[in-house]
C-alpha cells in the first residue's frame, strides 16, 4: 500500500493543489495529514473542505488552538488563530456547510497508528503542542532519546516544525538530501518529520511531503505558485510577515 503523509498546510490552498496534483500523479491509496491544516494561511475554510477526502486528520496545535485557546501562541499567530476562527464562523455562508466544517474539526484525533507506523502532530509524547528541532539532537539529547521510547512501531511521522528529515538514536538528524530523498525503513527506530505543504522553514520553499510504500520511504518537494499565494494574503488583515517568509521558506 502506498500512503501519502502530508501536514502543515496552513491555508495555503494553492501549495495544497500543488502537492494533491504531485500526489496523483505518482499515485497512492491512502492520504494522512498530521495536522494545522488552517492557521497562518489565507483559506482556512476552502483547506478544511479539501481534507475532509483525506483518509486520516490528525490535530494540529491550530486546530486545537481554534476549538480550545491559543496557548502558547505568539502574537502573530494568535492574530492568525482569531482571523481563521472568524472565518470558520461566517454568518455570510450555508450554516450546514460552517457546521460541516466543525464538526470535522472535532472529529480530529490526537494519534493513529497503524502497523509498523505511527502518527502525531507534534511528538509521539506531546501529539498536539511538543516541537522535535534538528538543534535537540546536540542541546536535548536525552529529550530525543525519551521520544524513541515514547511509542510503539519502528517509525513515527511528525510535522509542526516545518523541517523534514529523519531522527534517529544516538540521536542524529539527517535531511532528506543526506539521505538520497529515500531510506528503507525497519532497520531502527525513526522519527521522520515530513516537513510542510503550505509553510516550509528549512529554507526551500517548496511544498514537502512523504510517501511510504510498504519498507520504503520517499520525500517529496513540489513546486507551487507563491505569489499566488502572497496575493491572497493581502486580501486578508492577516501579518504581511506570513506571507513574505513562504518566498524563503523560513
Amino acid at each position: 500500500m502506498r500512503i501519502a503523509i502530508i501536514s502543515d498546510i496552513h491555508a495555503n490552498l494553492p501549495a495544497l493543489e500543488a502537492v494533491l496534483a504531485d500526489i496523483d500523479l505518482v499515485g497512492v491509496d491512502r492520504i494522512y495529514c498530521l495536522g494545522d491544516v488552517i492557521g497562518y494561511g489565507p483559506e482556512p475554510r476552502e483547506c478544511l473542505e479539501v481534507s475532509t477526502r483525506f483518509d486520516v486528520n490528525l490535530l494540529g496545535n491550530h486546530e486545537e488552538a481554534v476549538l480550545y485557546d491559543p496557548i502558547g501562541f505568539n502574537p502573530r499567530a494568535k492574530a492568525a488563530v482569531e482571523w481563521t476562527k472568524q472565518q470558520l464562523m461566517s454568518t455570510s455562508l450555508p450554516r450546514e456547510e460552517t457546521a460541516a466544517l466543525w464538526k470535522h474539526l472535532a472529529s480530529m484525533k490526537q494519534t493513529h497508528e497503524e502497523g509498523d507506523i505511527f502518527l502525531a502532530h507534534g511528538t509521539p509524547r506531546d501529539p498536539t503542542r511538543e516541537y522535535l528541532f534538528v538543534q535537540d539532537c546536540s542541546d536535548d539529547p536525552e529529550k530525543v532519546e525519551e521520544l524513541f521510547d515514547s511509542f510503539g512501531p519502528p517509525t513515527a511521522f511528525v510535522g509542526h516544525t516545518h523541517v523534514a528529515g529523519i531522527f534517529t538514536p544516538g540521536p542524529r538528524f539527517q535531511s532528506p538530501e543526506e539521505i538520497g530523498g529515500k531510506i528503507n525503513l525497519g532497520r531502527e527506530n525513526m522519527i521522520v518529520n515530513v516537513g510542510s505543504v503550505g509553510q516550509p522553514r528549512d529554507g526551500d520553499p517548496r511544498s514537502s511531503y512523504v510517501i511510504v510504500d510498504q519498507d520504503e520511504l520517499e520525500f517529496r518537494r513540489v513546486v507551487y505558485p507563491v505569489e499566488e499565494t502572497q496575493r491572497r494574503f493581502k486580501r486578508t488583515p492577516l501579518p504581511e510577515n506570513l506571507a513574505l517568509r513562504l518566498i524563503e521558506g523560513r
